[in-house]
């Protein structure tokens, strides 16, 4: 028996550093970005259907993120588009990771999570949150944003309230010690549910 959990949470919220406590652990972990990253990386599966639907967006061989965003910007439908080839295949690696994953927890690193409905695939979500003090500095330091374009990310995403509101399990990301002590029991409460169910 397997146990499926979401993990979710805002920009700058310390996601990937939570996904990478529970990998310590020994769950299996799967990221929805690496996964779209190796769709459109040289070779990868979604290049052929890009490169049929938007021939301007390969570059080398893989799909290009820039050129997506400027054909995104200059044309209304192409989101739908792209997310149309891009989503079933996304769909399809996350099957085949949990069919040959051996871990008794996968691990289900989705940033857009509740926005796509992402929830009813999962038996229980996780979300990451810090206050939104440290969510603006942690992105901002990184230095690969302006404040507007964080902004703008943010607006689009479910707020942290409501995400907190709709979780099984909320793990605040204040320090890193914090977080694996609550990595640590989101685990032990999902392995003693399954032995309830067993």
């Amino acid at each position: 028996m397997t146990f499926r959990l979401g993990l979710t949470g805002s920009i700058g919220m310390g996601k990937s550093t939570t996904a990478r406590l529970f990998a310590e652990q020994g769950c299996a972990v799967w990221d929805a970005d690496a996964a779209v990253h190796r769709l459109y990386s040289s070779g990868g599966a979604a290049v052929a259907p890009m490169a049929a639907a938007f021939p301007d967006a390969i570059q080398d061989g893989a799909v290009s993120r820039d050129a997506l965003k400027n054909i995104i910007a200059q044309d209304a439908d192409a989101l739908k588009r792209i997310e149309s080839i891009v989503h079933p295949l996304v769909a399809q690696d996350r099957a085949d990771f949990a069919a040959q994953a051996q871990a008794d927890i996968l691990v289900f690193d989705i940033p857009l999570l509740f926005e796509t409905g992402g929830e009813a695939r999962v038996d229980a979500v996780a979300v990451v949150s810090t206050d939104a003090d440290t969510q603006r500095a942690r992105v901002l330091d990184r230095g690969t944003m302006t404040e507007d374009q964080f902004n703008a990310i943010r607006a689009k995403q479910t707020p942290d309230a409501e995400k907190r509101a709709r979780a099984d399990y909320v793990i605040l990301t204040d320090t890193i010690e914090h977080a694996r002590a609550q990595v640590q029991d989101v685990i032990a409460d999902i392995r003693k549910r399954m032995a309830a169910d067993a």
